[in-house]
C-alpha cells in the first residue's frame, strides 16, 4: 500500500477529531502533504531524519505548496506547519518532538488525546495530540514495518525498537478499550558510562570499582529490580568491564543493549507469524549461544524456562554471564529464580534448584527507582551458598535512606557493610587485585 493510500485511510473518520482537537489548518496540511508525497521522486523507505539534504528537498515542497494556498499565514504559522509535515513525512508523527528531547525517559500515548511523558523521573501530560485512532495506527505501523512486524485485528499487540535502540510496546483496539496505546522507553544514542551512572547518584565510586573487579574476575551478576528501575542501562555500564579480547554473545528479546566492544553477537528472538510458527525464544537462544564459542553470555532479560539453561550454562564453564531479572530484593530475585525453573517443566525439588542457583549466581546488584524518581543501586549482594535448604546472601554495599527533603528528594548515603566477600580470594587467583580498604565502611 502507498503511503497516500495510507495517509488517505488516516483521514477517513478525522471530522471528528478534528473538531475535538480545533485544528482550523487540518484540511490545509492534508492537501498540501499529500501533494508534497506526490512531487517526492524517492522511495518513502529511503527517507531518513538522517539525510539533510532530503529534509531540505522536502522542507522546499512543503514551502512552495504553503505559498500556492496563499492563505496569509503568518511565518511564525507557516513554521509551524512546515515542522508538523516534515514530522508526518519522515519521523513518527506527533511525538517526533518528543523523541528528539533528550531529557524525556519515556512516552506514553493513552489514545489520540493523552500522551504523557516521564521527565526527570516524574510523570507529565503534554499538549500533544493524535488526528484519531486510525493516525496513532499508522505510526505504530511505521515504528514496526521496517522490522518485518505487523499489528492488526489479528496481531494486536507488538513489541519493536525504533532506529536508536528505544524499546516500543504498542496494542490496539480491541484490546485496548480507549484507543492504540504506544509506550516508548528512551535509550541514550550515546550509551551511559560508569561516570554517568556516579554522576546520577546511581552509585558511588567504591561500588563502581567493585563492581569492576567482579566483571573482570568472571563472576557471574544479576541486575534485580522493578520496572523501570534501570536495569537494562546497568547492565549496560557493567558490560562495558568485559575486555575487548573476549567474545560476547547477547541475547534480548528486543536488542536494546548498546555494547562498545567490537567482538559483539547480537541475538534477538522472533515471534510467531500469522500461521502461529516460527517463533524463536530466549530459551531457544541460549542453547543456540553455547555452540558459538562465548566468553561471555549477556541475557537481556531472564523471566521464563530460559532460566534453567542460564543456570546450567553459568555452572558449566562460562563464567563471567550477566543479565537482568525483575525483583524488588535480592532474596526476592532468588525465588523467582526458582519459579522460573520450574517452568521449564522439569520435576526438580527445590533443593536441587536451590543448589544450583547457589552455585551459578556470584553477585545480585539490586536496583530501584525512587519516590523522587532517581534510580539506585540499593543492594549490592553476594551469594555465599546454601546453610541446610536455604541460600545465604551477604550484603556488601547498600544504600541508606535518611528521609525526604522539603522538595520531594530522597536523601540518603551509600555505605559498606565491612564485610569482605567470600569471592575476594576466587579474583584475586584470577588476576585481580585490590585493597581490602575497598569495603571498609564508609
Amino acid at each position: 500500500m502507498s503511503l497516500k493510500q495510507r495517509l488517505e485511510q488516516i483521514n477517513e473518520k478525522v471530522e471528528e477529531s478534528t473538531k475535538k482537537i480545533n485544528d482550523p489548518y487540518y484540511e490545509f496540511k492534508n492537501k498540501i502533504l499529500i501533494n508534497v508525497i506526490e512531487e517526492l521522486e524517492i522511495d518513502f523507505k529511503e527517507i531518513s531524519d538522517k539525510n539533510q539534504k532530503m529534509i531540505n528537498e522536502i522542507s522546499y515542497l512543503i514551502d512552495n505548496n504553503i505559498e500556492k494556498e496563499d492563505l496569509n499565514l503568518t511565518s511564525n504559522q507557516k513554521s509551524r506547519i512546515r515542522e508538523e509535515l516534515i514530522n508526518e513525512i519522515i519521523g513518527f508523527g506527533p511525538i517526533s518532538d518528543l523523541l528528539k528531547d533528550n531529557e524525556i525517559t519515556e512516552i506514553m500515548v493513552n489514545g489520540p488525546n493523552s500522551i504523557y511523558i516521564e521527565k526527570h523521573g516524574k510523570l507529565q501530560l503534554t499538549d500533544v495530540k493524535f488526528k484519531n485512532n486510525d493516525h496513532v495506527i499508522h505510526v505504530i505501523k511505521k515504528i514496526v514495518s521496517p522490522l518485518g512486524r505487523r499489528i492488526d485485528e489479528k496481531s494486536p499487540m507488538v513489541d519493536a525498537r525504533l532506529p536508536n535502540g528505544s524499546r516500543v510496546n504498542a496494542i490496539i483496539p480491541p484490546l485496548a478499550i480507549d484507543g492504540p496505546s504506544i509506550t516508548i522507553r528512551k535509550f541514550s544514542e550515546d550509551p551511559y558510562n560508569i561516570e554517568d551512572l556516579i554522576n546520577f547518584g546511581t552509585l558511588n565510586s567504591k561500588m563502581a570499582e567493585f563492581l569492576k573487579m567482579c566483571v573482570k574476575g568472571k563472576l557471574n551478576i544479576i541486575v534485580s529490580g522493578g520496572t523501570g528501575s534501570g536495569k537494562t542501562t546497568s547492565l549496560n555500564v557493567i558490560s562495558s568491564f568485559i575486555s575487548e579480547d573476549e567474545r560476547i554473545v547477547t541475547i534480548e528479546d528486543s536488542a536494546e543493549l548498546q555494547l562498545t566492544q567490537k567482538h559483539v553477537v547480537r541475538l534477538e528472538t522472533r515471534s510467531k507469524n500469522i500461521e502461529g510458527s516460527g517463533e524463536i525464544s530466549i530459551r531457544d537462544l541460549v542453547k543456540n549461544s553455547l555452540r558459538m564459542r562465548p566468553d561471555r553470555i549477556i541475557i537481556g532479560e531472564v523471566r521464563s524456562a530460559e532460566a534453567l539453561d542460564m543456570l546450567q550454562a553459568m555452572n558449566t564453564g562460562h563464567d563471567g554471564s550477566l543479565t537482568t531479572g525483575h525483583a524488588n530484593t535480592p532474596r526476592d530475585i532468588l525465588s523467582r529464580l526458582e519459579t522460573m525453573v520450574l517452568m521449564a517443566g522439569l520435576n526438580l525439588p527445590i533443593i536441587a534448584i536451590r543448589n544450583q542457583i547457589s552455585s551459578a549466581i556470584n553477585l545480585i546488584v539490586q536496583q530501584s527507582r525512587m519516590m523522587d524518581g532517581t534510580r539506585r543501586i540499593t543492594h549490592i549482594t553476594e551469594v555465599q551458598g546454601m546453610e541446610g535448604e536455604i541460600i545465604t546472601l551477604q550484603d556488601i554495599f547498600l544504600f541508606k535512606q535518611n528521609g525526604v527533603d522539603s522538595n520531594g528528594k530522597v536523601l540518603g548515603e551509600f555505605i559498606s557493610t565491612g564485610i569482605k566477600p567470600k569471592f575476594f580470594k576466587l579474583l584475586n587467583q584470577r588476576g585481580i587485585n585490590s585493597s581490602s580498604e575497598l569495603f571498609s565502611s564508609f
